[in-house]
């Protein structure tokens, strides 16, 4: 057998071709392989990355719920605060890190960012935002810490709540609540005039379904507005205004401002009833003098008078009005008078008025028109929310039409629009009131306003970190 050398120098030459292309293709697809592999390494951290931040934002969402107060992580220092993260066997797998955003006066709302990434690969990071809130007193769309009466021609749209008892002979369509399993209705609420024991919530008004009692109580004493902090915040704003003398009227225009008046003359006094007493009261505006127009401020709108006042017009804005005497006491305390109706520029939730009266909010014999519109949140913080029983003799100013609430009505003492003899007919105020709710206070209520409850979630964002 003949040996060809020049065959076997090709043969030794194709494999040599053959075995550099399998090499090449080998470091190839190692790379590939390698690289894949590292890909999917970064996905899996990528991905426990946010599962580690949303860890964060649940032990902190735990934490307030133990610890309401407390915003600093148990520490009484400025964060952020670094936690380890363990996987099930105790091993420590990566990290999160939080910033927490106290609330402030004119807001409840609590903002948390957690950040979370892995030991294996910590320049992965992701970070997940999330806004708390508690919900406001406006929620309601009556709140009272005494009875209540609503008579056949008064209809609430909203849920009620008393701290009392309730008689309910008008229309709701939603909870009507009372702390007490029993109590004793007394003779203004149309009941015997030795008082007759009653359930909480009783009556002849529709859908005694939606009825609970005894429920909760809320703590009107933990509702306790800090006057002295929105006097500050006014006060920056060049939105306080002291004591004149017979009060100031605000009038707010739909432009976004409001046009302050001094009161210079009021009308002549008239008998009024107050639930205690007949009383010679003045509360209409006879003469008054323009001060100055002022604008609302885009944020946290405080207009603080330490005098009584009287309000009016079209709002637009975010605003929150407040009438108070301080240092506080008994006597000295302020009322809001409604001078006429006050409407929202939309009703979308933009535009929100929060109305706080140390003492009273009145509505008051001639001023205010046969059909008047309220939209705000009102809150008598020691007082009532009510208008006086008038003389018969007052025609027609004794007795008016409609009158309807478009938030909220919050009162401390017995509340009322209407009065009533025994046959039910109306014999001084309003014939027939609306409550109706407005939803945007729940979570979104006017500056400064109390909050009651726990915390819940009203906004949840992610974003990257690379």
């Amino acid at each position: 057998m003949l040996f060809n050398k020049k065959q076997s120098g090709s043969i030794l030459l194709v494999t040599l071709v053959f075995t550099g292309i399998f090499a090449v293709a080998s470091v190839g697809i190692a790379g590939m392989v390698n690289f894949q592999h590292k890909l999917a390494r970064q996905k899996v951290n990528w991905h426990n990355a946010l599962s580690i931040a949303e860890a964060g934002i649940e032990y902190y969402r735990w934490h307030l719920a133990h610890d309401p107060t407390d915003l600093q992580d148990g520490t009484s220092i400025e964060g952020p605060y670094l936690h380890n993260y363990n996987d099930p066997f105790g091993s420590t797998i990566g990290q999160f890190s939080l910033n927490i955003s106290a609330p402030d006066v004119c807001s409840s709302n609590v903002s948390i960012t957690s950040t979370g990434w892995t030991t294996e690969m910590p320049s992965t990071k992701r970070s997940v935002k999330i806004t708390y809130g508690k919900k406001s007193l406006a929620d309601y769309a009556f709140l009272t810490n005494t009875d209540a009466w609503f008579g056949n021609t008064e209809t609430i749209h909203g849920p009620v709540h008393s701290n009392g008892g309730i008689r309910q002979d008008g229309t709701n369509d939603s909870t009507v609540s009372s702390y007490l399993e029993t109590y004793t209705c007394q003779s203004y609420h149309g009941c015997s005039s030795g008082g007759e024991e009653k359930p909480g919530v009783w009556g002849s008004g529709s859908d005694n379904t939606l009825w609970e009692y005894p429920s909760s109580n809320i703590d009107f004493e933990a509702l306790t507005v800090d006057m002295s902090a929105l006097q500050d915040i006014a006060d920056n704003q060049n939105l306080y205004f002291g004591n004149l003398g017979l009060g100031y009227h605000i009038n707010f225009l739909a432009d976004g401002t409001f046009d302050l008046y001094r009161i210079d003359q009021l009308e002549n006094p008239v008998w009024g009833y107050d639930m205690d007493d007949w009383i010679r009261e003045r509360w209409d505006i006879k003469r008054e003098s323009f001060l100055d127009n002022y604008a609302i401020p885009s944020s946290c709108a405080i207009i603080f008078i330490e005098d009584n006042v009287w309000v009016s017009g079209i709002v637009n804005g975010r605003v929150t009005l407040v009438a108070a005497k301080l240092p506080d006491v008994p006597s000295n305390r302020r009322n809001i008078i409604i001078h006429d109706n006050i409407t929202y520029n939309q009703t979308n939730g933009n535009d929100v008025l929060g109305l706080i009266a140390q003492n009273n909010i009145l509505v008051p014999l001639y001023s205010a028109p046969d059909n008047l519109e309220i939209d705000a949140a009102l809150l008598a913080q020691y007082g009532h929310v009510f208008r006086y029983q008038y003389e018969s003799n007052k025609i027609p100013y004794n007795i008016r039409d409609t009158i309807t609430v478009y938030g909220s009505i919050i009162t401390n003492q017995t509340w009322t629009w209407s009065w009533v003899n025994s046959s039910g007919a109306t014999i001084s105020g309003y014939e027939h009131t609306n409550t109706i709710y407005d939803p945007h206070l729940k979570y979104n209520p006017p500056p400064a306003f109390p909050t009651v409850d726990e915390y819940s979630v009203l906004q949840w964002e992610e974003t990257t970190e690379k």
